[in-house]
């Protein structure tokens, strides 16, 4: 194995060592890991992919990141909350889905009618000024799927996103090189 000498300014020593450290590995190798990942980011985003982040999990979420393109995506309001759900295409040409649900506040106990009537229509813009009333908060919450095949996101999608999706996928053209 070839070996290679690098120069670290002083400075920066601090920042290996702790990359060390998080990767539990030797100096080398955790460099190798970071230029590995920069390798992988530049290429994808020179073929036309970016860096997608989204929240998955219930009220205080995790993090996905990944490449991809997006594809489309689909909203939903409705007095219950907002539902979105939304299509990548990953630089490993496989596809992902995020789907998300808004906060939703839900009156409940034996006041729950009245309150339901109160915050619907003409009555929501004077509001339930009652003071017996319960509500119950569901937190947002968001899933991430990735399959292989158009055909599987057909079970994943609303049929409106799946029909565009299935157009646009098909419609993808391919790129020319030219040297002009």
């Amino acid at each position: 194995m070839p070996n290679k000498t690098i120069y670290v300014a002083d400075d920066d020593m601090p920042l290996l060592q702790r990359a060390q450290e998080l990767t539990g590995a030797t100096l080398s190798a955790a460099i190798v890991t970071a230029l590995r990942r920069l390798v992988e980011v530049e290429e994808a985003r020179r073929a036309g992919f970016e860096e997608i982040t989204v929240k998955v999990g219930v009220g205080k979420s995790a993090l996905k990141r990944f490449l991809g393109s997006a594809l489309g995506e689909w909203t939903s309001t409705t007095a219950d909350g907002e539902e979105t759900y939304s299509l990548f295409r990953t630089s490993r040409g496989r596809y992902a889905v995020h789907h998300a649900t808004s906060e939703v506040h839900t009156p409940v106990g034996p006041n729950a009618e009245r309150s339901i009537k109160w915050s619907t229509g003409w009555r929501a813009w004077i509001g339930d000024w009652s003071p017996d009333q319960a509500w119950m908060r569901t937190p947002a919450q968001a899933s991430f799927a990735v399959v292989d095949t158009v055909e599987e996101l057909e079970a994943l999608l609303p049929p409106e996103l799946y029909a565009v999706a299935r157009q646009s996928i098909q419609d993808d053209p391919e790129i020319e090189d030219l040297d002009i």
